[in-house]
C-alpha cells in the first residue's frame, strides 16, 4: 500500500508534463515535502468544467491525502482512506461516485515502501519488531510518477455558506496487486499511470465502466532503491530521505 510519497517537483514543471492549463495559487505554494503522509494536503490534477462556460479545463489543485465521503459525519473518516483498492472501487460505497466522475492525478516524484525482513536481516534498534528495509520506488525513466487519484467534496455543516473553507477536498491513491520484483517488497502497489492513459483517466466523460479498463492498463516500470529508516518519522523531511542506503539491512536489495 502506499503511505508515504515525496512531491518536490517545482508546481509550472509539473504542469508542463501534465498539460495543466490552470494552477490554482494554494497549489502553487504547496512547499515541497520529501514524506507525505496521510492528511497532509497534496496537489491534484482534475478536469472539471467551468460552472460559466461549461469547458473542460485541466487544472493543478489541492487536496487533503484521506478521502471524505460526501456523506460523512465530519472530515475524520478520511483518515483511514488514503488508499483505495482498484479491485472494490465500484464496489464500496466511498469510492463509487468518485470513480464514476471525480478521478485524478496525484502527482509524486515518487513513493516509498517497507519490505519485511527474516529475522536474519538484524533490526537497528533492537527488540522485538519485526525488520524492515525502506524502499524509495521512482519510474525508471525519472518522469512524473501519476498516481491513480480519486477526490470527493465534503462540506462543513457547521459553517455558513460564504465561509470558504466550507468545503473540504480530499483524495485518495488507488492501488493494485504487485507483480515482478516489486511483489518481494509489498504485495500492493500504487497504480502509476502510464501517459497515454492520463487523458481517458482525468475526462469526465468517461464513465465507470471505461474507466475500469483504465485499472488494467500496463504499467509503468519502476526502479526501487533502498534507503535509509529515517523516512519512517514525518518529523524527517529532506532530500536525504532519496539518498541511496549504503548498508541496506536487506540482505537481498531488490532491483526492480
Amino acid at each position: 500500500m502506499c503511505g508515504r510519497f515525496a512531491s518536490f517537483r517545482d508546481a509550472q514543471d509539473l504542469a508542463d508534463e501534465l498539460a495543466v492549463a490552470e494552477i490554482a495559487d494554494d497549489a502553487r505554494l504547496l512547499p515541497p515535502s520529501w514524506n507525505v503522509a496521510p492528511t497532509d494536503p497534496v496537489r491534484i490534477v482534475v478536469e472539471r468544467p467551468d460552472r460559466a462556460t461549461g469547458v473542460v479545463t485541466r487544472s493543478l489543485r489541492v487536496a487533503r491525502w484521506g478521502l471524505v465521503p460526501s456523506w460523512s459525519k465530519d472530515p475524520s473518516a478520511g483518515a483511514p482512506m488514503f488508499n483505495a483498492r482498484a479491485e472494490s472501487l465500484q464496489d464500496k460505497p466511498a469510492f463509487a461516485k468518485p470513480f464514476a466522475a471525480r478521478r485524478c492525478i496525484v502527482p509524486a516524484e515518487g513513493y516509498f515502501e517497507w519490505r519485511k525482513l527474516a529475522d536474519g536481516g538484524g533490526s537497528a534498534s533492537g527488540g522485538s519488531r519485526v525488520p524492515k528495509q525502506a524502499y524509495w520506488i521512482t519510474p525508471a525513466d525519472g518522469g512524473v510518477t501519476a498516481l491513480a487519484g480519486l477526490y470527493e467534496f465534503w462540506r462543513d455543516p457547521s459553517r455558513p455558506d460564504d465561509d470558504p473553507a466550507r468545503w473540504v477536498v480530499s483524495t485518495t491513491v488507488v492501488t493494485t496487486a504487485a507483480s515482478g520484483t516489486l511483489a518481494a517488497i509489498h504485495d500492493r502497489v500504487p497504480l502509476v499511470l502510464p501517459p497515454d492513459a492520463w487523458d481517458a483517466w482525468l475526462s469526465p466523460g468517461v464513465g465507470a465502466d471505461e474507466a475500469a479498463g483504465l485499472l488494467r492498463t500496463p504499467g509503468v516500470t519502476l526502479h526501487a532503491l533502498p534507503v535509509g529508516d529515517a523516512v519512517g518519522s514525518v518529523r524527517n523531511n529532506d532530500a536525504s530521505l532519496i539518498e541511496e542506503d549504503p548498508a541496506p539491512r536487506d540482505p537481498d536489495p531488490v532491483l526492480a
